[in-house]
This record gives C-alpha cells, structure tokens and sequence, in this order.
C-alpha cells in the first residue's frame, strides 16, 4: 500500500483556488509590491546585535583580548550590511504604502546608510544601558549565580535587551522593523515591550512571561516587574468615525524605583507610580499612586473543605483498624 500523495490532476483546480483566495482580501497578501523587511533577516540581525552586545555569550567563542579586536571588524560590517538592507526595505515600505511611486529606483539607500551608520555608533551606549539591566538582574534574583547565567539564560534579560535594540530604531524613525524584533522577543521570552516604551537605567524582568508593557508606557530607573504585569490602556479613544486615535498617552508612568508584583494591572495614560512605590501581586490599578507608597489586594476569604470520597476511605481505614 502507497504512502505517498500526489495531487494529480486537482493541481489546478488547487491553485487557481487559492490565488483567487488571494485577490479576494488585499489584508492578507503583499502581491504587485516591491519592498518589505524579510523577517528571517531580521532574527538574523538580532542575533548579530547579541554578538555584538555579549560578545563570548552569543555567537563566537573563546575570545580574548589579542583576537577580539579582529572579531569585532568581522562583525560590524556584516551586521551593518544586512540592517542596511532590512532599513533600505522598510524605508521604501513606507514610501510605496504611501502612495509614493518609487519608480525602479532606490530612493532610501542614503538614509538607509546613514541610519545604519548612526545606529552602530550608538551601540556602545546601549550596551552600557544592557550592562545595568543585567546587573539589576544579578542584585534582584537571590538564585542568580552570577551575571554570566543572568545573560545566557534569563529570558527577560533577552527581552529587555532586543528592546533595547529596537527602541533605538523606533527613536531614529526606521519603520515595521523595531515591532518585528520586539515581537520575535515576545514570541521567544512570553515579555510584550512595545518599542515605543520608554524604559530607565538598570530594569530587571524576573521570571519574564505575560508581561506587557503598551507604547506609551514611561518607566523611571531601577523598577522590577515579576511576571503576569500589565502596564497597558485604560481605554482607547476613538474619533467621531469610531476610528482608534493614535499617537496619545494610553499607557502609565512609573517613576525611579518601583516594585511591581506578580499578575497586577496597572492602566491609564493618567496613572502614575510614585517613587519608591511598591505595587503588590494581582492589584488592579488605574488610579494614581504617591510616592513611596504600598498598595495590596485585601486577603480573600479561604475555605477549604476536605473532599467526600477521602474522608470516607480515612473512617473505613479507622474502622478496619479497631476490628
């Protein structure tokens, strides 16, 4: 008996199925365009930037101080072709989304180069922020063993370091790109940053998942989130067409050293964090807080009631032990 398939002579009939499929909805398809960023490029280029940020964790091994030097040349310019392309696409993206008619030509490589250029001189500023973020990893988790575990193995050290690298973009205005990499973080780590958001020195993430963190969310330096928080909208406006109005404050501030605690939400362009504030587990918050304050869930009601079946099996085992 034949295991294989062969489709035959429904081939067509197939295919001309699913193209009509694709001319039904223009949501779905990107046909009849020239430019968009390449999603495997883009992981390529966040592992690159890893390389480039941890160099001995990620990537190449066995570094040291007489070959680093060279390492480091390989990989500048590697990393800065491949972001120049990817910026290069999502210029021009932009520019045929537009309605701007690009003609055949290649009206962004200038800016792409230039950007390209402007983001790797940046990167030694970044990974100052990256070394602070990792250090609050260490000093917040007693089970950390040293900063080497906290960067191989924290996911949201990961998370806030893709960040990190895709707010620079989203600063210098590169288009689709900074989601793409903060979404592939969230897909990796379970930690949703917005590149948008604008995050302080020396953050810390501890256990990472379900953490969500809206675009325009501002938080001050030295804040831990554990995982499960929500810094998110307390609604979204709309115009008088029912259409999202964007570009507002949807999203809290959290100011220098704040604690918030697993599963809470906190909600609201208006809500504010004081500082020193410390936010306990599964609080729902859309008011603003003062400074050095706490702020705790009532303790719920527990009642616990021993199941039928095993109390019956305990007074048959009592019974069978006087006989």
């Amino acid at each position: 008996m034949s295991t294989s398939f062969e489709i035959g002579e429904h081939l067509p009939a197939l295919v001309d199925k699913m193209v009509e499929s694709y001319y039904s909805d223009e949501r779905t398809r990107h046909i009849d365009r020239t430019f968009l960023p390449s999603r495997a490029e883009v992981v390529e280029i966040i592992q690159l930037m890893l390389e480039l940020a941890y160099p001995g964790h990620y990537g190449r091994q066995n570094l040291t101080r007489h070959n680093v030097q060279y390492h480091v040349g390989e990989l500048l310019p590697k990393l800065g072709q491949k972001l120049f392309r990817q910026i290069d696409q999502a210029l021009c993206y932009q520019e045929e989304l537009n309605g701007r008619a690009t003609s055949g030509r290649r009206p962004c490589d200038g800016k792409a180069r230039q950007l390209t250029l402007d983001f790797l001189e940046r990167m030694p500023r970044i990974r100052d922020l990256l070394a602070g973020d990792v250090q609050a990893a260490y000093d917040g988790d007693p089970a950390a063993v040293n900063t080497d575990e906290v960067i191989l193995a924290y996911p949201g050290v990961l998370a806030v370091s893709v960040y990190r690298f895709a707010h620079e973009l989203h600063e210098m205005g590169v288009p689709l790109i900074p989601r793409m990499m903060t979404e592939w973080a969230h897909t990796v780590t379970g930690t949703d940053i917005h590149p948008g958001a604008r995050i302080g020195r020396n953050f810390f993430i501890d256990h990472s998942t379900g953490v969500v963190i809206g675009e325009t969310t501002e938080i001050g330096d030295h804040v831990k989130l554990y995982q499960g928080v929500t810094l998110g909208a307390l609604s979204f406006p709309k115009d008088e067409r029912g259409r999202l109005i964007r570009g507002r404050k949807r999203h809290p501030t959290v100011h220098d050293r704040v604690t918030i605690y697993a599963n809470a939400i906190v909600l609201g362009g208006e809500t504010e964090l004081g500082e020193g504030t410390v936010v306990g587990g599964s609080v729902f918050l859309t008011k603003t807080v003062p400074p050095h304050a706490t702020v705790t869930m009532k303790a719920p009601e527990l009642k616990v009631r021993q199941n039928l079946s095993d109390q019956h099996e305990a007074e048959s085992d009592e019974h069978q032990g006087e006989l």
